[in-house]
């Protein structure tokens, strides 16, 4: 849906699109429901963020930075059975590297906890919540159906002052974990079953990352977080569709507590990536079992993950906005995500030799022990890039595939008595081979014509197939992973038994692999398109100075085309 923006000066109308959350934030910046505008994101610290995440953190960001408003980073760490500091670091650091600035607002819901505990205690003098003995089982029982009311608990008539007595024996540490709880009174006939007398405190003799034992009643996220949010000033409090239903909750907790200018829910459409893991406790079995070598391993989506395979901000970004914004679910796939990341390397990437499979080719007329350097381009697609000079030797290393002894139709590339031009370099005739005892090809002896160099003939002859290669003598040996979804796509993302139908080549490890001298000082986190074989990136955790990783970001083709406008 478009809406017109002011004239611009050239006259002319120009539109601009907006989604469903703009449209509701002008609407309440025009009526002056709002003077300004406030957003966060705030997540459980009980996992790895994923490219899900993502979406939340960069429209909850972007909404900000449109409005002139201000963005804070919250984690809602209510629940201290699951959460660790090691997860608090990692959300930090994916919230900073996607760019999205918290600048001084990092904040933590247990920071809060004497106001929600104050608030507690302001619903119950209210007579508008009450400590109630039923089991979590018999809670459930009598929480009834979504077409049959629920069932008022014994002890919801408590007076006050017995609830005021009983919910301070609960903070004193009186009464063990489930023995008793805090319930909001609100209406056990309502249509909505979170309606209906909700818990709101839990006893949890638990040990907090960030407050230690001095709480052992913990508030439950449906009362802790629109608290947290009216605390924090924030407008607009942007959330997934499974949180609909909770809105009226959200709405009546702000507006018994009687916060000034509540915060407003708006709830959109989850990002689903189809046949990819992003559930936490199927990544915690990969990681437990072995099967991943943690959180961010690159065949994850995790945004640690992504960002260890090579991906940028900027593609996650694009991947974002074409994703779009919107109340209905729908699924994106991998290629897509994909297309983002070559569509943002293309032009930044320098483009290097490597040579992943090696079979080593003799340039037998080539003379012994000279070395010519070879001054290339960076990027043929962006001269900013500049160029580098390449070393040519005698013997050189080519692809295994870009040689056949009985090559098939329309195969073009190198074969006896056929001609091709090492890229660059010289046009090469493969003349003979050499083999071992099981009858591979080891070595392939050709002859050049000098007169070729830089890749064109001066008589004007033509050659069908060019291929890639690296000086045997200069090369550095590295090692390469090539990367593929953990899930084996054919067969779906789940076997009949429940367990995930693993890709058995989701990690290819090349160990025998040989790359230009300058990619073995690459840095850690420095990308490349090798010369068909697809984009690469230094590995951060099992690289060491002069002996990089290669991770295979993406490969060269995509079958992903972007709809028409």
């Amino acid at each position: 849906m478009d809406v017109k923006e002011n004239m611009p000066e050239n006259g002319k109308e120009e539109v601009v699109s907006r989604n469903f959350i703009e449209m509701a934030i002008d609407k309440d910046l025009e009526e002056g429901v709002y003077t300004h505008v406030q957003t966060r994101f705030p997540p459980e610290p009980n996992g790895y963020l994923h490219i899900g995440h993502a979406k939340s953190i960069l429209l909850n960001y972007g909404l900000a930075q449109k409005y002139g408003g201000k963005f804070n980073l919250r984690f809602d760490d209510t629940n201290p059975t699951k959460e660790k500091i090691e997860f608090v670091e990692s959300i930090k650091e994916d919230v900073e590297w996607l760019g999205a600035d918290y600048e001084d607002r990092l904040f933590f819901a247990s920071s809060y906890f004497q106001q929600m505990y104050d608030c507690a205690e302001f619903l119950i003098q209210k007579g508008k919540a009450y400590v109630c003995d039923l089991s979590a089982e018999e809670i459930r029982a009598y929480r009834g159906t979504l077409t049959e009311p629920g069932k008022e608990s014994p002890y919801r008539n408590r007076s006050v002052e017995e609830n005021l007595k009983l919910f301070r024996e609960m903070r004193d540490g009186k009464y063990a974990d489930g023995e008793k709880v805090l319930r909001a009174k609100i209406d056990m006939a309502s249509p909505n079953i979170n309606m209906r007398d909700p818990v709101i405190y839990r006893v949890a003799h638990m040990t907090h990352h960030n407050t230690g034992d001095a709480w052992c009643i913990y508030p439950m996220y449906d009362f802790a977080h629109p608290i947290e949010d009216a605390l924090e000033h924030i407008t607009h409090s942007i959330c997934t569709l499974e949180f609909e239903d909770h809105r009226p909750l959200y709405d009546w907790v702000v507006r018994e507590c009687e916060f000034e200018e509540p915060p407003r829910q708006i709830e959109f459409a989850k990002l689903y990536l189809k046949n990819v893991v992003t559930g936490k406790r199927y990544i915690k079995r990969l990681v437990e079992n072995g099967t991943v070598d943690g959180w961010d391993d690159p065949r994850l989506v995790s945004i640690s993950g992504l960002r260890r395979r090579g991906y940028t901000p900027e593609a996650i970004r694009m991947f974002v906005e074409l994703a779009g914004v919107s109340k209905a679910q729908s699924i994106a796939e991998m290629p897509m995500l994909e297309y983002c990341i070559r569509e943002d390397l293309k032009l930044k990437a320098p483009r290097q030799m490597a040579v992943l499979d090696p079979v080593k080719l003799v340039v037998d007329n080539y003379p012994e022990d000279q070395i010519e350097y070879l001054e290339v381009p960076n990027n043929t697609e962006n001269p900013e890039l500049g160029s580098r000079k390449i070393p040519f030797g005698k013997e050189l290393y080519i692809e295994r595939e870009d040689f056949m002894e009985v090559p098939p139709r329309k195969y073009f590339r190198l074969f006896p008595g056929n001609e091709v031009r090492l890229m660059n370099a010289y046009f090469v005739r493969c003349t003979d081979v050499e083999k071992d005892e099981a009858g591979n090809v080891t070595v392939i002896h050709c002859t050049y014509d000098p007169a070729s160099k830089g890749g064109n003939s001066p008589d004007g002859r033509k050659v069908k197939g060019t291929i890639h290669w690296v000086a045997a003598a200069t090369a550095k040996k590295v090692t390469v992973r090539l990367y593929e979804n953990i899930v084996d796509e054919e067969k779906g993302m789940f076997a009949e038994d429940g367990t995930l139908n693993l890709n058995p080549r989701s990690l290819v490890v090349c160990e025998n692999c040989y790359v230009e001298p300058l990619l073995g000082e690459a840095s850690v986190g420095d990308r490349f398109q090798f010369v068909r074989n697809g984009f690469f990136c230094v590995d951060s955790k099992d690289s060491a100075p002069g002996n990089p990783v290669f991770n295979r970001i993406v490969s060269l083709k995509s079958s992903f085309k972007l709809p028409k406008a």
